[in-house]
């Protein structure tokens, strides 16, 4: 026996949660563990910062904010591993 069954996709709905204050909170949370790792790994000479924005969601950006950045990312991978041991699926695009 099959059943049909139809599934209606509230867009709107889900657009109100993605920019809710918990959603925010909880993204900020996660850039603040992840750039404390972050500064963890490259010492306290290398500013890191997190910066808090809005689009169709909550988001937070994690940013090694010196001359050397690109250098760590590349060799060291330290964002990466920051995202990836607080638990975040980290993808390549």
């Amino acid at each position: 026996m099959s059943y049909r069954i139809t599934v209606e996709v509230n867009y709107a709905g889900i657009g109100e949660v993605a920019r809710s204050d918990d959603v925010r909170q909880m993204v900020n949370q996660a850039a603040d563990r992840i750039a404390g790792a972050v500064r963890a790994s490259v010492g306290p000479d290398v500013p890191v910062t997190v910066t808090e924005y809005t689009t169709d969601r909550e988001a937070a950006a994690v940013t090694i904010a010196d001359r050397r950045g690109l250098g760590l990312q590349a060799r060291d991978g330290v964002l990466t591993r920051a995202a990836s041991g607080i638990g975040a699926d980290v993808r390549i695009r």
